[in-house]
């Protein structure tokens, strides 16, 4: 009896043990299936609010609203061929006269974008877009193309105006507020990059007030690092409210494409460049007729100069408002208007605003001795790019 216990307990023991083995080993030979490792994650909550709103960060809405409002502008131009390399030989001239200058025309083509700013169809872009363009066609953002004439343009600001005549009133943007826009706001840039179709680009505002780029006469650029590459000029730079804050103007690129340095003309100049075009076909501007520089630390001491304020007048035009008034080489602007003027872009930007005709109060220094004169303002000169 007790050879028969220790033979049924020693079975048992080797059965338990082959079991754990098994079970330990090889699961599935039992059936039965290893534990899964337990994993947290937070998901997040379903919107539960009527439209739906997406928990993430978006500016679909801002884009919604300007997209209707943003075209592309195609242009067309007759251009002369290539002359011919021995147009100016004389021995070939000699043989063949006048016939090598009978060049054949060809029609050279561009593009950029505007935006809608009216029901009756005004378009603002750039004067570069558009200038010496024999035929302009824009297209809508519903596909719709129209013709489009030239209101006026700006070279100096580099702004111009179209009108299109489409069926109903045009849907167009609402203009924003330059002063409220500050450095570090997100912005979106619209336009046809390349002319892939219309593309929306976001960025943030890198700096304000940019000028001396020599880009243009009168600058004040927004900077952003929105992506804006060729075809995007004229396009809508808009904020996250999707109201038009700048005109897209220009790229700082060696290689043809977006740098992260993008630059627009701030809607307050545009809107008050853009007024003055469709009231009276053109610019206004102040101007009297003066060359100026700017006034350096080695300069002001060559010239034994109190001070480095103010700009150097080097030049006065013969019958002009400066001369009139008793201004002379040498003199020192300090002030127009009781606005004080610490370069030239500055001064020239302060007697641009002045209303031509009226008579304004310029400060000026010379030698030791300040002088308040009185300048009747004259017209600018129409400046035409490529002239």
């Amino acid at each position: 009896m007790h050879r028969l216990w220790m033979i049924f307990a020693q079975t048992v023991t080797v059965t338990v043990a082959v079991l754990f083995v098994v079970s330990t080993l090889k699961p599935e030979w039992t059936g039965e299936r290893p534990a899964l490792p337990s994993v947290t994650i937070q998901e997040a909550a379903t919107p539960t609010n009527a439209a739906g709103a997406r928990p993430v960060a978006s500016y679909a809405d801002a884009a919604r609203a300007a997209l209707p409002t943003v075209v592309h502008i195609f242009t067309s131009k007759e251009v002369k061929a290539q002359r011919h390399p021995f147009a100016d030989d004389p021995l070939f001239r000699h043989f063949f006269g006048d016939r090598l200058d009978n060049r054949p025309q060809q029609r050279a083509s561009g593009l950029g974008s505007g935006v809608i700013v009216s029901p009756e169809g005004y378009i603002l872009t750039n004067n570069h877009v558009i200038e010496a363009a024999d035929e302009i066609e824009v297209a809508l953002n519903d596909g719709r193309k129209l013709p489009a004439r030239i209101v006026g343009r700006d070279p100096e600001s580099d702004l111009a105006v179209l009108q299109i005549k489409a069926d109903g009133k045009l849907k167009a943007i609402t203009f924003g507020r330059t002063e409220q826009l500050h450095v570090g706001d997100v912005v979106l840039a619209i336009g046809n990059p390349f002319g892939v179709g219309q593309t929306v680009t976001m960025g943030i505002v890198s700096a304000l007030g940019r000028s001396h780029l020599g880009i243009n006469t009168f600058e004040d650029f927004i900077q952003t690092d929105a992506a804006i590459n060729p075809g995007n000029s004229g396009g809508a730079l808009i904020d996250t409210a999707g109201t038009l804050v700048g005109i897209n103007a220009a790229i700082y690129s060696r290689s043809g494409g977006s740098l992260g340095i993008g630059f627009a003309i701030p809607v307050s100049l545009a809107r008050s460049v853009m007024e003055q075009i469709i009231q009276n076909g053109s610019v206004t501007r102040g101007w009297i007729g003066v060359e100026v520089q700017a006034i350096t630390a080695e300069l002001a001491e060559s010239f034994g100069m109190v001070s480095s304020e103010g700009t150097l007048i080097s030049g006065v035009m013969r019958g002009s408002p400066a001369e009139r008034a008793g201004v002379k080489p040498g003199d020192v602007l300090l002030a127009v208007e009781g606005r004080k003027v610490n370069d030239p872009q500055a001064m020239l930007e302060a007697i641009a605003a002045l209303a031509p005709g009226r008579k304004a109060g310029f400060e000026l220094r010379r030698g030791k001795e300040k002088l308040d004169l009185k300048v009747e303002i004259g017209r600018r000169p129409a400046l035409s790019r490529g002239d």
